[in-house]
């Protein structure tokens, strides 16, 4: 027969472009991490601030320092910027990083760490997620472990020079984890924070940021207002900047005021800023002048703005996150989008907010402390609390439209929203892609969100909004990344006594403790929700619940109990297009449990059984599953040609899919029939793909088999020494996971290589 191989080792290669390089299969097997995407290297920076002014000591010595990095520097090279808050730290680590990008051809990496910001700061964790997504690794393939993370952040920087700078860090414990390990990248840090640790273990250069000195004070100044007004008084420009103590961030808001009044005297402004140093003064009983100053700047602006503009800032206060979007702040408002718009460009020209993108905003950690004082001020707790409703809503109202040009074959238990009437409602997103996109940008907002419903009591929204969004972050995060944000649901859900939404985060959480490998807790979270769908007579949940447990047993080698539970979800009565879709799926799982109890005609008999449906549904993701399923059985069979056809139809779905798990999973079959054909050095160019996806989602079980199956082809091209590592991590990756059988069997292969090189070396 024909060999299709060619053709579909090329399809694939478009699926895990430059996942790997197998390089000289005489040379061993290198493993190297899966990318997203070609879109090239990040360029994160913000935009360079208007009107930055002198700091040429500083400059001078970030330039010094950049120039002769030996001896000074350690590896990794790190720079911090020190000084106090609003001195401009940031505006001078942003204008320095603009100047060099261009010796960093390999990216720049940009975060506010926000540790500093009255909310919670960002983790390592999440800063590494963000990180590796800009550096190309899909979300869902980012490992969970902490650990693995920044193992995969340092091995994806090594020998590449990358800027990274980590904006407002608060701790060392922050930074740490986001050093890369190599020389040639540089990281700036900016902190209120000197950081001791830092330079005595880290090896960083401390360049500390006073205020500006009278001169650079009196620039900025001029700088910012000379095309609005005309020339004035040095004296009084100098009284101006002493107001606002020599901080930029003070100024700059000054700076602004003065621009849009240029028939006012500044000796009016002065005194305006005067009075209101005093009223701060008396109401104040911190022992800080430059906090003073820069909260009495903040109040004298804030005072002077229009009413709706003044609403909107101390509301803002109230959102759970310092980065929003304009519909988020729509419905803090009450305000159409519209509306919104306008009253945000006020807030801009006037210094007290920044763009960071197409209608996206956020605030500084010192005006979002000074918003959240105001709204507990100036706002009662009947509009603070409407507002935050409204504010909910809108991010639960989002999350259906995401569901809906997300979710496909109905096997998801559907989520009847209730969120309030909002002035402008999320629109319908475009497609799939621009929802996902969506997500993306607000993933921790929707976790935040979620926190709030339940700490204000809007128990409904806090866990509709994970329910509602369990489609998308199944397949786009790691298993951790939502699982405490979810059992704050389940806790919402049990407060207000709804019984169907205890069962949809049950499911939820037992899928969690699924893909985390703890079967236990997994099995404890379906056996309750199963209690709870039997009492509501929800078809649908049960066929869920009763289908996970199947696929925990299944995953635990417990074939019996596996097929008995699958036989029972797909027994159970289809009442609607959900119930048939779940049943098709309990269908493909049945058939693959039949693989492992070496029945591959009666997989292939429950795939055609399930196919129809899927195909009606459009279930890419089940039909996928189902393709997988389909290969392996035909090729246990010896119908390598169909077998083959098969593989090259899961590729397709691959891609309509986006399901990196089962992406692994392919690979790891292809390199299984490559063996079966006779090509060695093919499957073990398959096999390192399927171990590199495994590794970064810490699909074990499947690296496990992948190393093993590695072991298999260099066996079976005469090279046994090289065989034998890679048998002898296969038993260990499978004794770490409880995998017995697989111990048994990489055991088995192990001992036969040993005894071939045995053989060989006599």
């Amino acid at each position: 027969m024909s060999d299709p191989q060619p053709t579909v080792r090329s399809e694939m290669s478009g699926i895990a472009g430059h996942v790997v390089q197998a390089g000289d299969v005489h040379g061993g097997v290198h493993l190297h991490q899966a990318k997203s995407s070609d879109a090239g290297p990040p360029r994160q920076l913000p935009a360079d601030v208007r009107g930055f002014v002198n700091r040429v000591v500083e400059l001078g010595r970030l330039d010094r320092l950049l120039d002769d990095r030996t001896p000074e520097f350690a590896a990794p090279a790190v720079v911090l910027i020190a000084g106090t808050a609003g001195v401009g730290k940031t505006s001078l680590a942003v204008h320095w990083a603009q100047r060099v990008r261009n010796l960093f051809p390999d990216g720049q990496l940009y975060i506010n760490l926000r540790g500093y910001d009255p909310g919670a700061p960002v983790t390592p964790e999440s800063a590494l997620n963000l990180f590796l997504q800009a550096l190309g690794v899909r979300a869902s393939a980012i490992p969970s472990d902490p650990q693995a993370k920044a193992m995969l952040y340092r091995s994806l920087l090594a020998d590449r020079r990358v800027l990274v700078v980590l904006d407002n860090a608060a701790t060392v414990s922050q930074v740490r984890p986001l050093l890369p390990g190599t020389a040639s990248c540089l990281v700036l840090v900016t902190s209120r924070n000197r950081m001791p640790g830092l330079v005595s273990r880290d090896g960083a250069v401390r360049v500390t940021v006073d205020v500006l000195d009278d001169s650079e004070a009196v620039t900025l100044l001029r700088n910012l207002v000379e095309e609005h007004r005309g020339d004035d008084d040095l004296e009084e420009l100098n009284e101006l900047s002493h107001l606002c103590a020599r901080l930029p961030l003070a100024l700059r808001i000054a700076a602004e005021r003065a621009a849009t009044r240029p028939w006012m005297a500044l000796s009016e402004l002065i005194h305006d800023l005067r009075d209101e140093s005093a009223l701060w003064g008396a109401l104040s009983s911190a022992d800080d002048d430059e906090a003073d100053a820069v909260r009495t700047v903040f109040a004298w602006s804030y005072r002077a703005l229009p009413n709706a503009a003044a609403q909107l800032f101390r509301r803002l206060g109230l959102h759970p996150g310092a980065e929003f979007g304009l519909g988020a702040a729509a419905a803090l408002a009450g305000l159409n989008t519209g509306a919104a718009r306008h009253v945000l460009d006020v807030l801009l020209a006037g210094h007290l907010l920044e763009q960071v993108g197409p209608d996206r905003y956020q605030l500084h950690d010192l005006l979002r402390a000074y918003a959240i004082d105001q709204v507990r001020h100036d706002e009662p707790p009947d509009e603070q609390r409407a507002a935050i409703f409204r504010l909910l809503s809108w991010y639960l109202s989002a999350a259906e439209q995401a569901y809906l040009s997300v979710s496909r074959g109905g096997r998801h238990l559907k989520i009847d929203v209730e969120a309030a009437e909002l002035p402008s409602a999320p629109e319908a997103f475009a497609d799939r892609e621009q929802a996902l996109a969506w997500y993306g940008r607000e993933r921790s907002n929707l976790m935040a969100a979620t926190r709030v419903a339940a700490e204000c009591g809007f128990d409904r929204i806090a866990w509709q909004i994970p329910g509602t969004l369990a489609v998308i972050y199944d397949n786009h995060d790691s298993a951790d990344v939502w699982l405490a944000t979810e059992r704050a649901a389940l806790e919402a859900a049990r407060r207000v006594g709804d019984r169907y939404g205890q069962g949809v985060l049950l499911d939820r959480q037992g899928i969690k403790f699924r893909k985390l490998r703890r079967a236990d807790e997994a099995l404890d979270c379906f056996r309750e929700a199963l209690e709870v769908f039997e009492f509501l007579g929800n078809g649908l949940g049960k066929a869920r619940v009763t289908n996970g447990m199947g696929v925990v047993h299944m995953e635990a080698e417990r074939l019996q109990e596996a097929r008995a539970s699958f036989e029972r979800a797909i027994t159970a009565e289809p009442l609607s297009d959900g119930e048939t879709s779940m049943r098709a799926l309990a269908t493909v799982n049945l058939g693959d449990t039949h693989l492992k109890l070496g029945s591959p005609e009666e997989a292939l008999r429950c795939v055609a059984d399930a196919m129809p449906t899927l195909r009606r549904l459009d279930d890419v993701i089940v039909e996928l599953v189902a393709t997988r399923v389909q290969g392996v059985a035909q090729r246990e069979l010896g119908m390598l040609a169909e077998s083959r056809a098969s593989f090259q139809t899961a590729v397709e779905l691959i891609r309509r899919a986006g399901n990196l798990i089962a992406e692994c999973e392919v690979f790891l079959e292809l390199a299984r029939l490559e063996i079966a054909e006779g090509s060695p050095a093919d499957a073990l160019v398959s096999a390192q793909r399927a171990i590199v996806i495994a590794q970064q989602f810490s699909v074990t079980t499947v690296e496990a088999q992948g190393l093993d199956v590695t072991g298999i082809a260099y066996q079976e091209l005469g090279r046994q020494s090289d065989a034998v590592p890679f048998h002898r991590r296969a038993v260990e990756l499978c004794r770490a996971v409880g995998d017995v059988g697989g111990v048994n069997a990489a055991t088995l292969r192990l001992s036969t290589a040993l005894e071939s090189e045995e053989r060989e070396q006599r």
